[in-house]
C-alpha cells in the first residue's frame, strides 16, 4: 500500500493561477489544462484572492496598530523594571 502525498502549491503560484483567472483570458478549463491542477482548485484560490483583497491594503494598518500595541506594553515594562531597580538600589545603600 503507498500513499501519495498531496502537491502543496506556493502562494506564489496560487496568486499568479488566481490572477490569470480573474483576468477571463482564459476559461477556468483552459487554465487547469496548462497548470494541471482541478479547475475547483482555481476557483478557491479566486475566491480566496477575491475575499482577501481588502487585506493587502489594511494589513499596513493592522500591523501598526501591533507595533504600538507592542511598544506601549515594553514602554511599562521598562517602568516597572526602573521602579524596582529603584528600589532595589535603596535598599542596598541602606
Amino acid at each position: 500500500m503507498t500513499t501519495r502525498k498531496r502537491k502543496q502549491y506556493s502562494p506564489e503560484f496560487k496568486a499568479k493561477v488566481a490572477l490569470a483567472a480573474l483576468k477571463n483570458e482564459q476559461t477556468v478549463a483552459e487554465l487547469a489544462a496548462r497548470y494541471e491542477i482541478h479547475p475547483t482548485m482555481i476557483n478557491t484560490w479566486k475566491r480566496n484572492l477575491l475575499n482577501g483583497a481588502a487585506d493587502v491594503f489594511d494589513k499596513n494598518r493592522n500591523q501598526k496598530k501591533h507595533m504600538d500595541t507592542k511598544v506601549d506594553e515594553l514602554y511599562r515594562q521598562i517602568g516597572k523594571l526602573k521602579v524596582e531597580n529603584d528600589f532595589l538600589s535603596k535598599k542596598l545603600n541602606f
